[in-house]
């Protein structure tokens, strides 16, 4: 991995690509809104641009305009021009255009499971673009798909040619949509937010992969993102956005060392703050589990016998006590959120739970409705948990119609009014639906929809890592408001380590189903014992000591 601050390399001096005043305006309903505002910026080959800002901010829509790859005609360029070596791809028809993506510019979106097809093959997905911008037959687009996938880092590629993208874990999907940027060498790489999905420990390998491969191929790139730890680790010069206009650009060391523009301050110092409310030993247990375990059986041969399983969760226990959050943390498909749902008893599972001392493990699911509105979940995705054809309002109270049947319609709209502004949103907001809203404002409301019932056990799957880092440490101050107002137990999964450590008084550290450390947070943050927590703090917090090298899956 590339130094803290590291020193410019030697590029061209001359631009590959450069943006020159260029505007995008979207219309609808008679209504026009102007998205990026005479934008500017230039790469040489060679070079790392960051364009850096938080959601809203008109990076993507930078990006996407580069190749006319908005929706037009909604999408407009009031004024602007896009040169890639030397021509003005704004001017170019769409024949024109076909020969220029994914073929000499090329680009990794943000969430690869969206982007690749589930109905095709890993090798008809890389092989496609092959043959389609060079011509390639079947048996050489095999070969080179191979030599991709090989060269991008998936172990055992032949075998990974016949798999579909739900078949692979995040970082594998992300390989293959850096094979398939890759396979036509293209001279500049387009990265939509790469790496948000993706745990610490993969994040840095895949960003040392791409790092690896500019070198190798003398490939400009753009790398779009909201996290400046990772400008930090990979850009040369940084572009800073804000409402749709560049506020402030520099070398990657000028910006972070001297940034000038109270914008750029403030994405700096976004990073999640403050510790989490002190934990009372003596505070009485909510949830406590012993040798909880989760396996699920694989079934083979003509009469699908059970031949094996995958111990998802293997032999856990847990205690978390009121006002006390215990952090669970670890790669995907480690564990973390079927543990979470073994203790919420969504899913079955086998060995002792208890919720406020009673044993639930042995209760069926419609026997454990009543505890229900004690123990409430808030997922990843704010906006995929939330119905998009219900209001707010409507969101937020459903809890109250199964569990409070007998309040009028007034209290409910006074109980929904309340925890609206409990979490930091106008009691005017539950008329609206939840894609008027932002990410940080849609998850602030599935947090209210978990509150509403006055709950004594949280389960929070993840729920800032969709979130720009600023509206992150909102989310955090909020989560900790509302533990200290309502005493409330907090199991936190996710796989931000900066995150646990502004709320987590416990950790547990998973991997392969299983335990392998644990206690107080600031243990294992300060002084992990096992090489496995020491790489995922490493990838965390020490770039310096961050994996290296190509690391295989």
């Amino acid at each position: 991995m590339s130094e803290l601050n590291p020193e410019p390399r030697l590029v061209s001096t001359s631009p590959l690509l450069s943006v020159e005043n260029l505007s995008v305006a979207f219309s609808q309903g008679g209504k026009t809104t102007l998205a990026v505002d005479e934008v500017s910026f230039s790469i040489a080959k060679g070079e790392t641009l960051a364009l850096v800002g938080e959601s809203g901010s008109g990076k993507s829509v930078s990006a996407l305009s580069i190749l006319k790859l908005l929706p037009y005609p909604a999408a407009s360029h009031p004024s602007g021009a896009v040169y890639f070596d030397g021509e003005n791809l704004i001017d170019d028809d769409e024949r024109d255009l076909r020969k220029v993506r994914g073929n000499r510019i090329s680009m990794i979106f943000q969430e690869p499971m969206s982007s690749l097809n589930p109905l095709h093959t890993v090798e008809k997905q890389v092989g496609e673009v092959l043959k389609l911008h060079r011509g390639f037959g079947d048996k050489a687009a095999r070969e080179r798909t191979l030599e991709l996938l090989s060269k991008v880092g998936i172990r055992n590629a032949e075998e990974r040619l016949g798999a579909y993208p739900h078949q692979l874990s995040g970082g594998q999907r992300q390989r293959v949509m850096i094979a398939m940027a890759l396979a036509n060498d293209p001279d500049l790489l387009i990265a939509d937010e790469p790496t948000t999905a993706l745990d610490v420990t993969v994040q840095a390998q895949i960003l040392e992969l791409l790092k690896a491969l500019q070198a190798e191929r003398g490939m400009a790139m753009l790398f779009i993102t909201h996290d400046l730890g990772i400008v930090r680790r990979i850009a040369d010069r940084v572009c800073v956005m804000y409402r749709g206009k560049i506020v402030e650009e520099g070398a990657t060391r000028t910006i972070f060392d001297t940034p000038r523009h109270g914008y750029t301050k403030h994405l700096l110092a976004a990073e999640p703050k403050g510790h989490p409310p002190a934990a009372n030993v003596n505070a009485p247990v909510v949830m406590e589990a012993e040798d909880v375990k989760v396996w699920f059986p694989i079934r083979t041969g003509l009469l699908r016998r059970v031949t094996g399983h995958v111990k998802a969760v293997d032999g856990i226990d847990l205690t978390i006590r009121a006002g006390q959050t215990v952090g669970v943390v670890g790669e995907s498909g480690s564990g973390k959120t079927t543990l979470g749902l073994a203790l919420s008893r969504m899913i079955s599972s086998t060995g002792e739970i208890r919720f406020d001392g009673e044993r639930i493990d042995d209760r069926s699911f419609g026997s454990m409705r009543p505890l229900r509105r004690q123990m409430q979940i808030v997922f990843q995705d704010p906006y995929g948990s939330l119905s998009p054809r219900m209001s707010v309002a409507d969101i937020v109270a459903e809890g109250l119609s199964i569990h409070e049947r007998g309040l009028s319609a007034e209290e409910r709209d006074r109980r929904v009014v309340d925890v609206l502004r409990e979490v930091g949103l106008d009691a005017a907001a539950r008329f609206r639906f939840p894609h008027e809203f932002s990410g940080g404002q849609r998850q602030r409301i599935a947090i209210a929809r978990a509150m509403i019932l006055k709950p004594r056990f949280v389960m929070l799957d993840e729920p800032t890592s969709a979130l720009d880092m600023s509206v992150q440490a909102q989310v955090v101050d909020l989560l900790r408001d509302l533990q200290k107002r309502h005493d409330l137990a907090y199991l936190f999964i996710s796989h931000d380590l900066k995150v646990v450590r502004a709320l987590a008084n416990e950790v547990i550290v998973m991997r392969n189903g299983k335990v392998v450390e644990r206690g107080p947070a600031v243990e294992i943050f300060d002084r992990p014992r096992t090489d496995y927590t020491k790489a995922l703090m490493a990838a965390a917090f020490d770039i310096k000591a961050a994996p290296t090298g190509v690391v295989s899956e």
